[in-house]
């Protein structure tokens, strides 16, 4: 008899039962089941061992698998999220070829799925996301062309005070220049960062902000005293549309990983919580690979800006075919005899006019274009 004719584990009872009588041969018991003869020693062998469990069926699969992920590299893979919580598997897959070149590393698709399994994963909801627009990025071609500043959200410590942090970084690397947490919102403190940073890295060509204080204002040309301290040094102030921040998408990208390394890093002074940011620009910038740099880090595609910093700061230069025009205390200036109001803060300041006919010129402050005055109207038109 077969062991398919009835359940097999009836049928193992069964064998076992006839043997234990000594009444056959173990060929012939062997054959009334229509089974092998190596079959029947291994059940003989098991029912000595483990009784009647025995007969209970087993799983057929295999004990192991050619292509299964070792223990080591699986504590490996583990130790490095729990370093870096805040990584996925392609940056943790990265960082492993580039610090244990010596081990074969599985897929990154491999390591999500042993991240999900020790329950280090999150399950993301499904959202619809805003295309990108990159408009404002294609002039991005080499490092420190275009820097992005931005004050991430605000969030209570654990002294329940808030912290501010100021973030300022390079659109071509992804270099985070600064991360400083501040107690408010403060242009002076604002310029006491930049000038940090510039006489670490240089000047930029252009500083993309969004038009919040106090990198902007609601005045001509959204004009602030750290704009207009930056226009003196030479760096265009760039600002994105107003409810746009995905023109600023490589910056937000980048506080979108530091939100997600610090809900579990806040700390409970604004000294210790400025020594674990300095830690987080360091494994920003030196640790962790991109997907956008193919999986190279900052590090890597960063330098030193050639335009060095001086904090003597000279009067601004115009081409000679400009009108030159000094703005009086009032912040007004004068233009075929009128008066116009600019803005107090460029109290003493010279403005370029670029003439367009008889009665209209452009107004410049700087490299910045203000509006075009119009005498005939007799306002300046905002652009």
């Amino acid at each position: 008899m077969s062991w398919l004719k009835t359940p097999i584990k009836f049928q193992k009872m069964y064998f076992i039962a006839d043997w234990l009588k000594q009444e056959h041969s173990m060929t012939a018991l062997c054959a009334r089941y229509g089974i092998s003869r190596q079959c029947g020693y291994e059940l003989i062998k098991r029912y000595r061992t483990e009784g009647e469990m025995a007969f209970d069926e087993r799983s057929h699969a295999r004990h192991a698998h050619p292509n299964q992920t070792s223990s080591h590299l699986i504590q490996a893979i583990l130790d490095v999220k729990h370093r870096f919580t805040a990584w996925g598997p392609i940056p943790i897959k990265r960082w492993l070829e580039i610090n244990k070149s010596q081990e074969c590393w599985p897929a990154a698709s491999t390591i999500g799925e042993i991240l999900k399994r020790h329950g280090l994963v999150k399950s993301k909801k499904l959202t619809k996301r805003t295309p990108a627009h990159s408009e404002p990025l294609k002039h991005c071609n080499h490092p420190n062309q275009v820097w992005s500043a931005d004050y991430k959200g605000h969030f209570r410590m654990k002294n329940q005070q808030y912290c501010y942090p100021l973030t300022i970084s390079d659109n071509f690397s992804r270099y985070l220049l600064c991360c400083d947490g501040y107690e408010e919102i403060n242009g002076k403190k604002a310029i006491f960062s930049f000038e940090k940073v510039f006489y670490e890295y240089g000047l930029p060509d252009v500083i993309r902000t969004d038009n919040g204080p106090p990198f902007a204002s609601t005045g001509l040309g959204g004009l602030s005293r750290l704009s207009i301290w930056l226009l003196k040094l030479g760096v265009l102030p760039e600002r994105i549309q107003p409810g746009h921040p995905e023109q600023n998408g490589r910056h937000e990208r980048m506080h979108r990983t530091l939100k997600a390394s610090l809900n579990l890093n806040t700390k409970h002074s604004l000294v210790e919580q400025q020594l674990w940011f300095n830690e987080f620009k360091e494994e920003f910038n030196k640790e962790r690979p991109h997907q956008a740099l193919q999986l190279k880090r900052p590090i890597e595609m960063h330098k030193k800006s050639l335009r060095s910093y001086s904090p003597t700061i000279n009067e601004i230069n115009y081409p000679n075919s400009m009108l030159i025009r000094k703005v009086k205390t009032n912040g007004e200036m004068k233009y075929f005899g009128k008066r116009y109001y600019v803005s107090e803060l460029l109290h003493g300041e010279a403005i370029g006019l670029e003439m367009i006919d008889e009665v209209r010129a452009i107004v410049y402050f700087g490299k910045l274009k203000l509006g075009i005055i119009d005498a005939r109207l007799d306002k300046i038109i905002r652009p």
